[in-house]
């Protein structure tokens, strides 16, 4: 649990308090800014610098796994590749905050302990510490938008296995790579097989004795060029930019609707399409053993190989995949289930990482913690029993960006809204039509299952089987329906009026 820090800092306060200054946090500073420009606002960003995983991750390679004309904002044309690096992205970013002045409004190094709301004063008081400083940092706010991101940035997630401490070189984990890793000459060993390790093994493998890839079992993969035709079309007619993006923009979402839908309906279709992508580049052997799921396509999220560079690795003979499970470390490798043994010199476990409710902030509201786990999650972004606290999550079957512009359109209508009526505070509640609905895990894991979801559902608010207490998943239907949510409906409790019997009523369906 984290610790309020001690002393009795200033407190400053704003009209909105805007958690994380990565693409989330950019985006609704963007839109506060243009759509509430009264809303005085502050951004708490806990790194020391803008861009989140963009700025965190460290290790080579590392790459946007979606399409930049929908992972960038729609107000800000994306004119480079369609799969970009951090550091283009990171430029991407940087230039929405200078062209919008949002700079002043960001502080860097703050990291939050605790958030407590108070109906009384229809505040939330946010309390922390500045890592540069180690000063304590107190401010007080009339709404909360929570835009850290899903994942815990301090530490990825690496399973124990027998014999780790015996093994005489060196693992690394991607989210935390050291800046000092000489792998030139090395044996690697990379345990995984998502996207990361599509990325960092490409990326290394040239200057590797070799890599070998060991997965439990495989996963899905679309190879293509890391361009976009229709795009440079455009740009040799001379179209403007921002046409460019928007039309661009709708065809790539147009496509991965298609793909999306058709997963469900034709799903041993899409999987045969799927690899014969792969034995573009790969034997027909190879794509058998090391690149056939044995799940539907879609379940878990499909990396994008840009321009077949993993597979170009293998062919190659730098790189290979091993579909095995381990038995054990040991001080020369690992210990494969089939009796083999993998030496390595280095191992890197892109093995996934371990997600962070709400940034693992210490929350309570009138004096009791809050238990998110033990809420409603309302469409995906409030909860029953905290007022006045957005949280962005975005999509897992398209870019997270689309979310974070349709609720900055979300949360500045509710703004005006709250206004025209003269309300200080809302908060969701179920209605008397949601008495007897099923409360269920925050996922269908039938719907989508990755280990990191998995590990961590028990943490997670619940979802109802109705589609206002669900994050659905589904841009392509909320981007219509999210515009039309009736703000003066049963779910919104505005200044605690009807909140008694509404709020009793959700705390006992979770609690059953």
């Amino acid at each position: 649990m984290n610790m309020p820090p001690k002393g009795l800092p200033k407190t400053e306060h704003v009209d909105v308090l805007i958690v994380g200054a990565g693409i989330s946090g950019v985006g609704a500073a963007f839109h506060l800014t243009k759509q509430c420009p009264e809303k005085s606002f502050v951004v708490l960003e806990g790194l020391e610098s803008f861009g989140g995983t963009w700025l965190m991750h460290k290790y080579p390679g590392i790459r946007s796994d979606s399409d930049l004309y929908t992972f960038g904002y729609r107000f800000k044309p994306w004119v480079g590749a369609p799969i970009a690096s951090a550091q283009e992205i990171l430029k991407y970013m940087g230039e929405v905050i200078q062209e919008n002045d949002l700079a002043r409004s960001i502080r860097y190094r703050h990291h939050i302990a605790t958030a407590s709301w108070s109906s009384k004063d229809n505040l939330w008081t946010i309390e922390g510490t500045r890592s540069d400083t180690h000063e304590p940092v107190r401010f007080t706010c009339n709404f909360l938008w929570m835009c850290q991101g899903y994942y815990r940035h301090s530490q990825g997630y690496t399973p124990q296995w027998e014999g780790m401490d015996t093994f005489k070189g060196r693992i690394v984990h991607p989210q935390t790579w050291p800046e000092d890793l000489d792998y030139k000459g090395k044996k690697i060993v990379v345990i995984g097989s998502g996207a990361t390790t599509a990325t960092v093994v490409p990326a290394i493998a040239a200057d590797c004795e070799h890599v070998t890839v060991l997965q439990r079992s495989p996963t899905y993969f679309i190879p293509g060029r890391n361009e976009n035709e229709l795009a440079d079309m455009l740009r040799q007619l001379q179209i403007p930019e921002t046409w460019i993006h928007e039309i661009v923009r709708r065809k790539v979402l147009l496509e991965q609707d298609m793909l999306t839908r058709r997963s469900l309906e034709e799903p041993e279709a899409v999987k045969q399409e799927l690899l014969a992508g792969v034995a573009a580049f790969l034997p027909k052997e190879e794509v058998e053993k090391n690149f056939t799921p044995t799940y539907r396509p879609w379940r878990q999220r499909i990396a994008f190989v840009p321009d077949g560079d993993l597979f170009k690795g293998i062919t190659a003979g730098k790189a290979s995949v091993v579909t095995d499970e381990i038995v054990r470390f040991t001080p020369k490798g690992i210990l494969l289930k089939s009796g083999r043994e993998l030496e390595a010199d280095i191992i890197v476990t892109a093995t996934g990482f371990n997600l962070s409710v709400l940034g693992d902030i210490d929350f309570s509201v009138d004096g009791k913690p809050v238990d998110f786990s033990r809420t409603v999650n309302y469409r995906g972004m409030m909860f029953t029993g905290v007022p006045n606290m957005l949280w962005v999550f975005g999509y897992f079957r398209a870019s997270w960006t689309l979310r974070v512009d349709l609720l900055g359109d979300f949360v500045c209508r509710l703004f005006k809204h709250m206004q025209s009526k003269g309300a200080r505070r809302v908060e969701v509640a179920l209605r008397p039509e949601d008495k007897d609905m099923p409360l269920l895990p925050w996922m269908d894991p039938e719907n989508f299952n990755p280990g990191y979801l998995m590990r961590s559902m028990h943490l997670l608010p619940k979802r109802g089987d109705k589609p206002e207490w669900q994050h659905t998943q589904d841009y392509w239907r909320e981007k219509d329906v999210f515009p039309l949510i009736n703000l003066d409906g049963a779910e919104f409790v505005y200044d605690g009026k009807g909140v008694a019997t509404a709020g009793s009523a959700a705390k006992r369906k979770v609690a059953a």
